[in-house]
């Protein structure tokens, strides 16, 4: 499992050094891939780098960092580059080679089809900090990545309910006091943010240009099967998976697309979109709830996805399924922008993922679910 990873981040090292130097054949470089050691072996972690697993450990690309050595100093210069992004070309694809992929279940009768919007800015006033408090709470620095946030301005590693309960926020109907949190995403190649020497940026490997969203939408949406039922105040809820690339795309749920073309989304690729079109990321969260608990041991069991055919699992309630969509203002070229992410995830596009608090006023929500089972377009 630790291996696949590993063998992967050796192979879009090399392929980057060779795209920068115009060298086909590494080989006569002394760059080919290493030879994957038996698990067995006590030298093979040291030698391979595995100093830590499952998303904790020190590893942070060091294998391509290491490739150059021996050449000349544009290639090591490189590799030092390809160390710090660790991105391939092999990470981007242009949008319009995908092939359509998005199915909607037909409604039925029950279906709940209206929606609510809740306007909560683009983080126009720079609300960030590299904290998860659903996964790390108490814990500063908890994500080693950049998270923008809109709605409550009283999130970081340290708020309690009462805090959030308490705190400002950057909706314009305030009775949604909710967090909405993703990891930055960062233009690369033109400089770095002010937080190149600090944690959760430079210092965790998270060098670049943040973007401020072009535009960021948030949606409550029905069940296309049933009536949803309220949010209890305090839901948290996280969807995707920080750590797909060393744990597995089980969890990974975030994709990526370009306006005009998101009938095709990308799980994991960044899209390269045509002139006129930009970068699209969109979260679906869980629309089930178990009708007890607002957090789970391990952040995921109490709520729960839809069927294909849109039903919840069994004990499960429906609820209205937060939409995240937040746009860029991208270059179309291949390693120009990637999403934060913990150093050793390489800052893959199968890593996004997004966070929620649910902090809606009783009233509040009342009305959100009123709209949503109605049918009506609500704000």
């Amino acid at each position: 499992m630790v291996l696949a990873p590993l063998k992967e981040q050796r192979t879009d090292a090399i392929g980057r050094i060779a795209d920068a130097t115009g060298q086909s054949d590494l080989k006569a470089k002394g760059l080919a891939p290493c030879t994957m050691r038996a698990a067995d072996d006590p030298s093979s972690a040291a030698q391979d780098g595995q100093d830590g697993q499952d998303g904790q450990g020190g590893q942070d690309g060091r294998d391509a960092q290491g490739s150059g050595q021996g050449n000349d100093g544009s290639v090591q210069a490189f590799a030092a580059s390809a160390s710090a992004s660790g991105l391939s070309r092999r990470d981007f694809v242009d949008i319009r080679s995908v092939r359509p992929n998005v199915a909607t279940p037909p409604a039925r009768r029950a279906a709940s089809t209206g929606s609510f919007t809740s306007d909560c800015g683009r983080n126009e006033n720079g609300k960030r900090n590299p904290d998860n408090v659903i996964v790390a709470p108490g814990v500063s620095n908890g994500a080693h990545h950049m998270h923008d946030y809109v709605g409550n301005q009283a999130t970081d590693a340290f708020s309690s309910d009462g805090d959030l309960a308490r705190g400002g926020t950057s909706c314009r109907n305030q009775g949604d006091k909710s967090t909405y949190y993703w990891p930055v995403v960062r233009l690369l190649g033109q400089g770095n943010d002010a937080d190149a020497n600090a944690k959760g940026g430079g210092k965790d490997k998270n060098l670049g240009k943040i973007q401020t969203p072009a535009q960021s939408t948030i949606r409550f949406v029905g069940s296309p099967v049933g009536k949803v039922t309220a949010m209890p105040r305090f839901l948290r809820i996280i969807t995707g998976d920080a750590k797909a690339f060393t744990n597995g795309d089980a969890n990974a749920n975030a994709s990526w697309s370009c306006t005009g073309f998101e009938n095709r989304q990308l799980k994991d690729k960044y899209p390269l979109c045509p002139q006129g079109s930009k970068v699209v990321r969109t979260f679906h969260f869980q629309s089930c709830w178990d009708g007890k608990n607002t957090d789970s041991a391990n952040h995921r069991t109490h709520v729960a996805f839809a069927d294909k055919a849109g039903a919840c699992p069994a004990g499960f309630k429906a609820i209205p399924q937060l939409v995240q969509r937040i746009v860029y203002d991208l270059p179309a070229k291949a390693g120009a922008f990637a999403v934060d992410s913990f150093p050793e995830q390489l800052h893959k596009p199968v890593t996004d993922h997004g966070d929620f608090i649910d902090v809606f006023s009783d009233q509040l929500m009342r009305k959100v679910v009123d709209c949503v089972n109605s049918g009506r377009s609500c704000a």
